[in-house]
């Protein structure tokens, strides 16, 4: 795969979901529906940056992470890959931004990688999940704990 578009337009309070996986419009379609709803127990207003370019078909994890990586602010991009357009809840795939390079030492990375450093979450998880990491209230490896205690590794919601 060639070099990915730079990502343009991406305020820092908009979740970033990238679209992956263009075999199925009508999913993509249903995934976009369900992330722009409002959320929480206050039904805050959904804000979202979405990349639906054919250029990012099949893009890969390391290859999203290349291409976002200029974005400071940026903490976890959600990617709208293959699982999620076939699963009945459309759990997208969080990424955390984070690298070794950005912790003071290898034991700060372990411990915040410790659950890994992606899980799947639903589309309204998705706004928790940015909302929480944004505001530093949470951080990656508690949502990506709470995703690996579901039956389905999927974080949903609190």
């Amino acid at each position: 795969m060639g070099t990915l578009p730079v990502v343009t337009g991406h305020d820092e309070f908009d979740a970033l979901v990238v679209r992956t996986d263009y075999r199925d419009d009508q999913a993509w379609q249903d995934v976009v529906v369900a992330l722009v709803e409002p959320w929480g127990d206050r039904q805050y207003e959904a804000q979202v940056h979405f990349i639906n370019d054919p250029a990012w078909a099949e893009a890969t994890i390391d290859e999203v992470l290349t291409a976002v990586g200029g974005d400071e602010n940026l903490s976890v991009v959600f990617i709208a890959d293959r699982v999620s357009m076939q699963a009945e809840h459309h759990p997208l795939l969080a990424v955390t931004t984070l690298t070794r390079e950005d912790c003071v030492d290898d034991e700060g990375y372990e411990q915040l990688t410790e659950f890994g450093c992606e899980f799947r979450a639903i589309p309204a998880g998705v706004h928790e999940v940015y909302a929480n990491l944004s505001i530093g209230n949470l951080g990656f490896e508690e949502f990506a704990a709470w995703a690996q205690d579901d039956p389905e590794g999927v974080f949903r919601t609190f």
